[in-house]
């Protein structure tokens, strides 16, 4: 090999490394963008929803089975609990938004985030029917379908929770 084959050859390495570094930030600066927004948009919807009396009735069933909140129906009505839920989810949701004012509120909301969605995916383990074993094998019921994409919710929960707690370190 000569030396200008060498050097090309380590020059379109480093034009690689550069380029991939470039694709690399680019892809998750605009996850982390998507992420955060996407939470922000869902839990101000479905918060804003809390507010009606269908979506009340709605979430009854889940909040009335679990150990962790169940205690509410005893000091508020069906509606007053959807209420303030809905309240949380607004404010969580108004927090996570403040990223690029104020990292500090992003990571609190996020962390309220992350609280939210432990708790939803709580509800599989203690509303009846979510989930039931066949044959070994794990099925999803109703409301099992419907609370398993609070998953992925937790994980972008983490994720926006991690970025905006470094970006409080300076």
């Amino acid at each position: 090999m000569d030396l200008v084959t060498a050097h090309t050859e380590v020059m379109d390495h480093a034009i690689r490394a550069v380029t991939t570094t470039r694709i690399q930030s680019r892809l998750e600066a605009t996850g982390i963008v998507v992420s955060r927004y996407g939470l922000v948009a869902v839990l101000l919807l479905i918060g804003v929803l809390k507010f009606t009396p269908e979506e009340a009735a709605g979430i009854q069933p889940l909040v009335a089975h679990s150990p962790l909140m169940s205690w509410m129906y005893g000091l508020l009505s069906v509606q007053g609990v959807s209420n303030l839920i809905g309240a949380i989810e607004i404010a969580t949701a108004a927090l996570m938004a403040l990223r690029t004012l104020s990292p500090k509120a992003s990571f609190v909301g996020s962390s309220a985030a992350v609280v939210t969605f432990v708790l939803t995916i709580s509800f599989l383990f203690s509303t009846p029917g979510a989930a039931h074993f066949r044959h070994g094998f794990p099925v999803l019921g109703d409301a099992g379908q419907f609370l398993i994409k609070d998953l992925v919710l937790l994980g972008a929960s983490f994720w926006t929770a991690s970025e905006a707690y470094r970006a409080t370190l300076g």
